[in-house]
């Protein structure tokens, strides 16, 4: 408790399909302006980075996304044979840290996801000390994740401070 105290530039990187999926398999909508301020509260977030597949239809979503205090980070999606929308943006999201980490640009990182593929990025926030916690949309986490023994947070278990009402 202590640490989240001592660091005051703390960022969240945030899967937004991830996030979106989780919250809606659990049956439930997450007040994003909530979680926005549950995240400074909580963990002193001072930039909390949002990637996200660019659907034009949705840029009312983004501004208001935007105007509650996330920095939209945007992939370029493709559609499958289905005409479902594809963005996957885990790359994209490893990168950011990566480059913030080498950049001295935060003192802690959470990651938001349940994603197993993160699992090498949350090793390598832990060799640099950086790893404030994973905050899990889902309540089936991927194991690899928990191998990590990172501190788990499943934002279900928060859902009365971040859900909407």
């Amino acid at each position: 408790m202590l640490e989240i105290q001592k660091s005051k530039n703390n960022f969240a990187y945030i899967d937004g399909a991830n996030l979106h999926k989780g919250i809606a398999d659990l049956g439930w909508k997450l007040d994003y302006k909530r979680f926005r301020l549950w995240l400074n509260n909580k963990y002193q977030i001072k930039r909390s980075y949002l990637f996200i597949g660019l659907v034009p239809r949705y840029k009312d979503l983004y501004t208001y996304l935007q105007e509650v205090g996330f920095t939209l980070v945007f992939k370029e999606t493709t559609y499958d044979g289905n005409g479902k929308v594809k963005g996957n943006c885990d790359a994209d999201l490893v990168l950011q840290v990566a480059r913030d980490t080498y950049e001295s640009k935060f003192d802690k990182a959470v990651v938001v996801s349940s994603d197993g593929d993160y699992a090498s990025l949350i090793k390598f926030l832990q060799e640099k000390n950086k790893l404030l916690a994973i905050l899990s949309p889902s309540n089936r986490c991927s194991v690899l994740l928990k191998r990590t023994n990172s501190k788990i947070v499943y934002l279900d278990w928060v859902r009365s401070k971040v859900n909407r009402k």
